[in-house]
């Protein structure tokens, strides 16, 4: 796997950073997952923006410009026979001594990561698995794409697999969450529910940019706070994420639900994939 690092191409296994990294250390980084279409990122500006927002809130430099990110996410799906990838851009605190001395981060360690997207048929559904893991509270206002991922990695310990199971968290107050790796979504008499950012949930990119498809066929949109039963009651049931778009959910718990049949998660997933035929959201294309 071909990567890149401070402005220089290697092969994976040569990537290294210092254990003195604070992103090591005390999990001062953040990072952003996307794929391509066509050697194209999909919602690259938002992306951009939720990552600069919470680079700022650490005082976490970030020496590169979009167009330059850009030019190594196409020249790394260049270098795999221009197929589209899998993308990490990850960007750590950098190297400082041991405790919390720095009031600012000015050398952060910036990297691509790029992998062979995952072979998953199209539409394909996942069981849903409440979460005995609570979501645990953001530590800033909102939450931020952080290294600080075990709250995460907890719940998924709790499934067989990611693959073929999506698990959802509560918060400890009992009201549903998100994922272990995306936002969740579903349909009640025609209307579209999803959990409010106020729950400490990620205010995912391709989250928001269901709620806009949703809103502009005529789709009513809530955000608020609910509790399991309400996503029990659902008529259809999806999660949401930037690699894996809209996944539908034929079950949770015991209940049944359409998954990829779903009326409208089909609308929704029709209108996704032509914006990304029709190049919306698509910064680089004009």
């Amino acid at each position: 796997m071909l990567c890149w690092m401070n402005g220089a191409y290697m092969p994976a296994d040569e990537l290294s950073i210092s254990p003195f990294d604070h992103g090591f250390l005390y999990g001062a980084g953040f990072f952003e997952t996307f794929r391509t279409y066509e050697g194209h990122v999909f919602l690259f500006t938002e992306h951009m923006n939720r990552l600069k927002q919470a680079l700022a809130d650490y005082r976490i430099a970030m020496p590169y410009e979009d167009d330059e990110i850009l030019t190594v996410i196409r020249k790394l799906d260049e270098a795999a026979d221009g197929r589209d990838g899998y993308f990490r851009l990850n960007v750590s605190a950098g190297v400082h001594d041991i405790g919390l001395a720095p009031n600012a981060y000015t050398k952060p360690n910036v990297i691509v990561f790029r992998k062979e997207l995952p072979n998953v048929k199209q539409e394909a559904s996942k069981e849903g698995v409440w979460l005995t893991t609570p979501r645990n509270e953001p530590e800033s206002s909102v939450r931020h794409k952080s290294h600080h991922f075990l709250n995460n990695i907890g719940g998924r310990l709790e499934l067989p697999s990611l693959k073929e199971y999506e698990g959802l968290f509560l918060t400890k107050a009992g009201f549903v969450a998100e994922g272990v790796t995306s936002n969740v979504f579903w349909v009640k008499d025609g209307e579209l529910y999803t959990p409010s950012i106020e729950t400490g949930i990620l205010p995912g990119t391709t989250r928001k940019f269901v709620m806009r498809i949703a809103e502009s066929i005529g789709v009513p949109v809530h955000e608020g706070f609910y509790l399991k039963e309400d996503v029990e009651a659902a008529d259809e049931l999806f999660v949401t994420n930037a690699i894996q778009e809209l996944v539908p959910l034929h079950s949770i718990a015991e209940v049944k639900m359409p998954g990829a049949e779903g009326p409208y998660y089909r609308r929704l997933i029709a209108h996704y994939h032509k914006a990304i035929e029709e190049r919306e959201g698509f910064k680089e294309w004009n």
